[in-house]
């Protein structure tokens, strides 16, 4: 069963081809920095004995074109791994924000798009782009089954007490006003490959996905127990473009004071801010680059971005009552060893210690990045949201083929 998944972010698009059930894709590739000077894609097809690489460098303005030229990518040229759109019987596609109503893979229907579109002011850098990849995959391959895989699905193993916000209850009774998370095809993943890596099925351990967006999850025996977004995908830790966590006086002074409207609000805590607002771009590199420069602004955007993140692993040890590992996954988890020594230093009374030497040798896979006297194992990990995606479009379906 071949299994295309999509994986759009809000500044980029990831995509692999699955002839499932086998883990190993046929195709993948990046499209990067959408919207952004700068755009490209890297398109990959692995053969029997080597891969070969197509990369093109041209402006993308949004996601339907990054992906209009993806498919086309798929299916033409020496390298096309299909001969007809056809040949895909499945689209999986990640999808932020399911609210209450969706809890695990689902086929999309009219009606699920519906609500997808009425979550649309929860997760406004995230669910537009989602839906808009869906119809131009509902366009492109007419027979293949569309599939939606939430981010939220994970999280709702959090407890009450965690979920809940401080309100009268009506407010989460009648508008379902509660903590949400996202980032839940990742953190599953690389929590349960932290599993099969320490042996065991009962640890507590604290994922740490640091892309254009971010999050940090507490898990314990594979659930997750608490989570760093919440509502809508904008609180937590900071992010490229999204401030995370903000007193809300700062609102309510912004429209009493400013003359700010809600609208103006919204894309100035969502588009605005993070990396971009504090150190002059949503991209971590540009960041880094800028820092190593003497860029006063740049240097205090890494400054806050680790010190927030070190801020919810103290909350998340508390949580947990201890930590046998901890993740770093994601763009920047995985790629920025600087960063990952940033939030490390300092945590030795948790129990962590990094190996500096180890993290800087990081290429790729899983590596444990701690001393050998450390008590917390610091794992890299790749995520790999995309077969996660397939893995559970691919159950779906097959439970809807099975015969009665």
């Amino acid at each position: 069963m071949n299994i295309l998944v999509i994986n759009a972010g809000s500044s980029s698009l990831k995509y692999q081809l699955f002839r499932m059930p086998n883990q190993a894709p046929i195709s993948s590739g990046l499209v990067e920095r959408i919207g952004i000077e700068g755009s490209y894609i890297k398109h990959t097809v692995y053969l029997v004995t080597e891969k070969v690489v197509i990369e093109k460098s041209a402006f993308i303005p949004d996601h339907g074109n990054g992906l209009k030229q993806v498919l086309a990518l798929l299916s033409e040229g020496e390298q096309a791994v299909i001969s007809s759109p056809d040949e895909i019987a499945a689209v999986g596609h990640r999808v932020v924000h399911g609210g209450e109503n969706f809890s695990g893979p689902t086929l999309i229907t009219a009606e699920v798009k519906d609500l997808i579109r009425k979550l649309f002011s929860l997760a406004p850098l995230h669910n537009p782009v989602n839906l808009k990849c869906i119809e131009v995959a509902e366009q492109t391959f007419p027979k293949a089954k569309q599939v939606a895989v939430f981010d939220t699905a994970f999280h709702q193993t959090i407890p009450q007490k965690a979920f809940r916000y401080a309100i009268p209850e009506r407010f989460y009774k009648e508008d379902g006003i509660r903590v949400y998370g996202f980032h839940g095809t990742s953190h599953r993943y690389v929590s349960e490959q932290a599993l099969r890596w320490l042996n065991k099925k009962d640890a507590k351990i604290i994922s740490i996905h640091l892309g254009n967006g971010c999050s940090i999850t507490a898990i314990k025996d594979g659930q997750s127990v608490d989570t760093s977004m919440g509502f809508g995908p904008l609180s937590g830790l900071m992010m490229g473009t999204r401030s995370g966590d903000i007193d809300p006086s700062v609102v309510f002074h912004l429209i009493e004071h400013a003359g700010y409207s809600l609208s103006q609000l919204s894309t100035l805590f969502n588009k605005e801010s993070g990396l971009l607002g504090v150190g002059g771009s949503s991209d971590m590199r540009d960041i880094r680059k800028m820092a190593n420069e003497g860029n006063e602004d740049a240097i205090l955007a890494l400054h806050l971005y680790a010190y927030r993140i070190k801020k919810f692993i103290g909350a998340y040890a508390a949580v947990l009552n201890g930590i046998d590992a901890m993740i770093f996954t994601a763009g920047v988890g995985e790629n920025d060893k600087d960063m990952r020594a940033a939030v490390c230093t300092a945590l030795s009374y948790l129990g962590i210690e990094i190996d500096l030497d180890r993290n800087s040798e990081y290429a790729g896979g899983i590596m444990e990045i701690n001393t050998n006297e450390s008590k917390v194992k610091i794992l890299v990990i790749p995520t790999n949201e995309e077969y996660e995606i397939a893995h559970q479009s691919y159950g779906l379906l097959a439970k809807s083929i099975e015969p009665e």
